[in-house]
């Protein structure tokens, strides 16, 4: 593997790994107790006898990669590396890249905003699912529901408002027919684009939304499929409202790391 200036020292990384799971001082996991010495790289307590690793009671455990090329596969997903890209850089397989940025994925934490104000919002259609997405104009605050239908109907917008929008916010969006009267359904005031007048003034910010992530599911995934497009739309949602998590791999195991026991 190449020294890259991006890539800490393995000494480094463990240090980071400390601070961000253990503080100051390595503790017991499984009952806090502080009276622990430690055995080449892993660590015994003395009160419970359980013998632990730095990330074993952590999503990281069993992990067999060496801390450089973990650190280095991290901070190629938080670049938004292409797989083929991070593929050549860690020498790793296409299933093990694809594997870690699930992984990276599926620990981000949640968006669970509710958005208000002026409110724009529209749908997308992926093969079998439909993509319901808003945005709060002017602001990173998004909210998405993706369906497994693409007949998309009144209740399902209706059912998007009532979880995702604060009533009598200002809702703009174009001129579908799932959204006549949708003022009945929900307490909004409702505006709208006429696309196949060329207007699209009221609605841009999330049309521009949804052509990035489809631009960033080619060019970091190549292409998606069913069952892995929740998680996808979730990242790219995550990236957008959350921009300060993908700064580097430090910033995100700060969100993402702690430590859990398991039965």
């Amino acid at each position: 593997m190449y020294e890259l200036n991006q890539v800490p020292s393995e000494a480094k990384i463990k240090k980071y790994f400390r601070r961000i799971l253990f503080g100051k001082n390595v503790f017991c996991p499984e009952c806090r107790s502080r009276k622990i010495f430690k055995q080449g790289d892993r660590y015994r307590c003395q009160g419970c006898r359980i013998k632990f690793s730095l990330i074993s009671h952590t999503w990281l455990r069993g992990m067999k990669l060496p801390y450089q090329k973990f650190w280095l596969i991290l901070w190629g997903w938080t670049r938004q590396v292409p797989i083929k890209q991070t593929m050549d850089l860690t020498e790793l397989s296409e299933d093990a890249v694809r594997r870690w940025f699930a992984n990276f994925r599926r620990h981000l934490p949640r968006n669970n905003a509710i958005l208000e104000h002026i409110v724009q919002l529209d749908e997308a259609f992926f093969k079998r699912s439909a993509l319901m997405m808003a945005k709060q104009q002017g602001t990173r605050k998004v909210a998405f529901e993706l369906l497994n239908t693409i007949n998309v109907q009144r209740h399902h917008a209706a059912s998007f408002l009532q979880q995702n929008i604060k009533p009598r916010s200002k809702l703009r969006t174009d001129g579908a027919s799932i959204y006549r009267s949708i003022h009945k359904w929900w307490p909004v005031r409702h505006q709208k684009d006429i696309h196949r007048k060329w207007e699209f003034e009221l609605t841009s910010e999330i049309e521009g939304l949804f052509g990035n992530l489809r631009t960033f599911i080619r060019r970091m995934y190549h292409h998606t499929t069913p069952e892995k497009l929740p998680d996808m739309v979730s990242e790219f949602c995550t990236r957008f409202s959350s921009p300060e998590i993908f700064e580097n791999p430090l910033k995100y195991l700060e969100r993402t790391l702690t430590l859990v026991t398991f039965d």
